[in-house]
């Protein structure tokens, strides 16, 4: 049984590439599982290759998970078509979009055809695998908003209260204030201790000359 050796690349991300040998009678959603699994991706998103030209340009498409609209449209099913269908170039192009959601784009190649397959090996067969897959959804980006605030929980019962960052100054100018008159109230209160004791010292005083004017 033939082979073919197709060079997979990512649009976007040149330094990644794999190369994948399938036979000629396996079908699209074989090499779009085996594409998957030299990425470590989840292949089960809806995804489609499209015929195309030297430009890259898309062609007549190929889906896996069709949706409403492409069932409607007739849409070819991975898991229906060989490969062998659509190879008329021996350097034959796809374009591929994996996960429709939150798209890779991907340009599969033609790189050669194998008269003989090997004794033993499973196909699809990964046989070179160069860079590194980016994520499959991409990086975790904390919005700037959040990471402003993401050093310290000063702001958080601002948060849960729906105040801002501006009211937050009001409430600290409040916080500083009150500290400022928390402490001034105790600086009267001693003072206020103070004299209290002095009256009480005069009262006393007052009692014993009441006292000693029995004696007249």
């Amino acid at each position: 049984m033939a082979l073919y050796r197709f060079r997979i690349t990512f649009e976007d991300y040149d330094d990644v590439t794999r190369e994948i040998d399938v036979k000629s009678n396996q079908t699209f959603e074989d090499l779009h599982r085996a594409i998957h699994q030299s990425t470590g991706y989840n292949s089960e998103y809806p995804s489609s290759f499209y015929i195309s030209n030297d430009q890259w340009t898309k062609g007549e498409e190929i889906t896996y998970m069709a949706n409403q609209k492409r069932i409607d449209r007739k849409v070819p099913l991975m898991d229906k078509v060989k490969l062998l269908s659509y190879i008329d170039d021996p350097h034959q192009k796809f374009y591929y979009t994996f996960n429709f959601d939150r798209p890779f784009d991907f340009h599969v190649e033609l790189m050669k055809i194998i008269l003989e397959d090997t004794p033993g090996v499973v196909y699809p067969a990964v046989i070179k695998s160069v860079g590194e897959a980016p994520k499959q959804f991409g990086n975790v980006v904390m919005p700037a908003e959040t990471a402003a605030t993401a050093p310290g929980d000063d702001f958080d019962f601002l948060h849960e209260m729906a105040y801002g960052e501006d009211d937050a100054e009001d409430f600290s100018e409040l916080s500083e204030t009150g500290e400022e008159d928390e402490v001034a109230t105790k600086a009267d209160d001693e003072e206020e201790d103070e004299f209290g004791a002095g009256f009480g010292d005069d009262e006393g005083f007052d009692e014993e000359k009441h006292e000693g004017s029995d004696d007249y």
